[in-house]
């Protein structure tokens, strides 16, 4: 189980929410046909998007994949030509959720808060209004994660 995420090409995605639902459903079937750890299948902007997250959150598989000294930090990240899926350990969630944002809206893509608000998580195309960070039932989840690592860390 992960907090899961999406950083999506704005010109390939209907704005419907509806129609988003059933596109995103599509683009995580996986089956472009191609490896889906590499980020070269994917558009400039992703790409983009891709190099800058993974400077927080490296991914644990692929090209340039995490070391054993940063594997806490990594994330499982699947990349189709218009999508980059993310998924996140949940204690990472409310940090990750701020800064996937941000990355979003500075590199133009796409976002869609998969894990967010009871299935209805926010999908945010370049130039709209960012709503509110979602107070969801997640960032429950989210601390309850954080106090048991903290438990473990002890």
């Amino acid at each position: 189980m992960s907090y899961d995420l999406v950083a999506f090409d704005p010109g390939s995605a209907p704005r419907d929410r509806t129609a988003f639902k059933k596109w995103y459903d599509q683009q995580t079937q996986w089956t472009e046909g191609h490896s889906h750890d590499d980020p070269a299948v994917t558009t400039p902007a992703l790409r983009a998007w891709y190099g800058a997250i993974r400077q927080t959150y490296p991914n644990m598989n692929g090209p340039g994949a995490a070391d054993d000294e940063h594997l806490d930090d990594a994330a499982d990240y699947s990349i189709g030509r218009s999508v980059i899926y993310g998924a996140f350990r949940w204690s990472q969630a409310e940090e990750v959720h701020s800064l996937f944002r941000r990355l979003a809206v500075e590199h133009q893509v796409g976002f869609y808060d998969v894990s967010g608000d009871e299935g209805d998580g926010e999908i945010y195309f370049p130039g709209d209004a960012l709503r509110p960070e979602s107070g969801g039932a997640w960032r429950g989840i989210a601390a309850e994660f954080r106090a048991l690592q903290n438990q473990e860390k002890r």
